[in-house]
């Protein structure tokens, strides 16, 4: 069997302050064509199940390019185009082909683009033909559009948030494609709107049951794969919201049929899904409250997987101002700033201004009297699924008892190792500050004896009603306006 993997994928905030261009999938990671590395990037599932899967069934893969980028503002023109057409360029190399694995987010907006993935799969069907299988793994923050089920063969995504089921995902959808090849399946796609927008944390109830339920269904009477997209509330385009996907072999009347009944049960738990976002003082409050620790807080609004900057300082600011020590925060984005704690070495007291420089989101700078505690070149952290996330330079400070941490590539706190390769004992701590919004948790809810999902201001603002959009088709609950 002749099998092509290849990956295009970052999340849109279209309402974030910074464009996504080519830069920005080369901090994040840019593999040309058979230049992958030898472990699993988040979005490389279907290339490392493929490699698994081929080298006991002896297929010929060929791997295209694998580009991802951090979620940020709206992508360029010339970043899509030039990627894709990059990608495309790989699969036109090595045709004839018998499938294609495509690892995708399913919520990338570009200039021009409301629906990138569609656009690239309409594309790779037009250079394959009618006969060859496409499928996708997709982050299920995606925008679910009728061109991205129209042109491909088998879509999954993954069931968990944080995202630590990749590589099962991507097994599933290898081996659903493999037996499509050889003819012993036949999905047929059935997909219901929820009309809300929600946000899905599977490690809780409700969602921790849901997910169990979909895995039940999958593999039995004819059911070949379920998937909730949680949708992403950040992209302004008109296929934004929840929904339901459901694939079964052949019988189209069972998956229309599975595929409401799922979303009815979905609507079903909606408040139950809802998560409660205290003020930020209330949120401290709670903190201090609270008898023990660590207590993580959530800066979800500042969280740069969702294309926030980081670097916003409304928490610190008054965790500063209230006197809280005995504190953690991170990672806050400023280059600049781990560039001057460099200059200073390890030990230096000085004065420092912090975070506050992207946009009025970010909030003001700080400017702090500060002790550099510890330096590193090129820290990797421990991602999703244990995939390495690169964050640069970075540097640990410390001021007034609270230790943040400074980056210089722009990704969210997910591995606890952004902390304590820098020597910050996570354990000891009162108050974890983690700019993430569901992430960290899979890491951090090892240390945490409480967590708190915090309502501060922010590029990812949790109030979806403030939010100016143009393009979603609303209402859609919450949203009223």
């Amino acid at each position: 069997m002749r099998v092509f993997s290849a990956s295009l994928a970052t999340e849109t905030n279209t309402f974030g302050p910074m464009p996504t261009g080519l830069a920005s999938f080369k901090d994040r990671g840019h593999f040309p064509a058979g230049k992958h590395p030898d472990a699993m990037t988040l979005f490389s599932g279907p290339l490392w199940a493929a490699r698994m899967r081929g080298a006991d069934k002896g297929w010929q893969l060929f791997e295209g390019m694998v580009a991802g980028a951090q979620p940020s503002g709206t992508t360029t023109r010339h970043a899509y185009e030039t990627l894709r057409d990059e990608l495309l360029g790989d699969l036109r190399a090595v045709l004839p082909v018998d499938m294609v694995l495509l690892g995708l987010h399913g919520a990338m907006v570009a200039e021009g683009y409301d629906d990138c993935e569609g656009d690239l799969l309409a594309r790779v069907r037009q250079i394959v033909g009618p006969k060859v299988v496409i499928g996708a793994e997709l982050d299920p923050h995606n925008h679910l559009t009728p061109e991205m089920v129209a042109n491909s063969d088998l879509m999954i995504s993954f069931k968990e948030y944080p995202h630590t089921d990749v590589l099962e995902r991507g097994l599933e959808l290898v081996d659903i494609c493999a037996a499509m090849v050889e003819g012993k399946v036949k999905p047929v796609a059935a997909v219901v709107d929820c009309d809300m927008i929600v946000t899905v944390h599977t490690s809780r109830e409700p969602a921790l049951g849901f997910v169990k339920r979909m895995q039940s269904l999958e593999g039995k009477d004819g059911v070949l794969s379920v998937s909730l997209t949680h949708g992403f509330s950040w992209g302004d385009v008109p296929e934004m919201g929840t929904k339901v996907l459901v694939y079964t072999d052949g019988d189209q009347a069972k998956a229309d049929a599975l595929a409401r009944q799922l979303a009815d049960e979905v609507i079903a738990m909606r408040d139950g899904l809802t998560v409660n976002y205290p003020s930020i003082d209330a949120s401290l409050d709670e903190a201090l409250a609270f008898d023990g620790g660590p207590v993580v807080l959530s800066d979800g609004a500042d969280n740069p997987g969702g294309g926030a900057a980081s670097d916003s300082t409304f928490i610190l600011r008054r965790m500063l101002e209230r006197g809280i020590a005995n504190a953690a925060l991170g990672p806050l984005w400023d280059p600049i700033a781990v560039r001057i704690a460099f200059d200073a070495g390890v030990g230096a007291k000085l004065a420092m201004r912090i975070g506050g420089k992207i946009s009025p989101l970010s909030g003001d700078p700080l400017d702090v009297e500060c002790t550099v505690k510890a330096l590193m070149h090129d820290l990797v952290m421990t991602g999703l699924a244990g995939t390495p996330t690169p964050m640069g330079d970075c540097a640990l400070i410390e001021t007034n008892g609270i230790e943040i941490v400074l980056i210089t590539l722009r990704n969210q706190a997910m591995g606890t190792d952004l902390f304590t390769q820098l020597g910050c004992d996570l354990a000891a701590k009162k108050i974890i500050v983690v700019k993430s919004s569901q992430h960290f948790y899979a890491s951090y809810s090892k240390v945490a004896k409480h967590v708190i999902y915090a309502g501060a201001p922010g590029a990812v603002t949790l109030d979806l009603n403030t939010l100016p959009y143009k393009k979603a088709r609303l209402p859609k609950w919450p949203i009223t306006a």
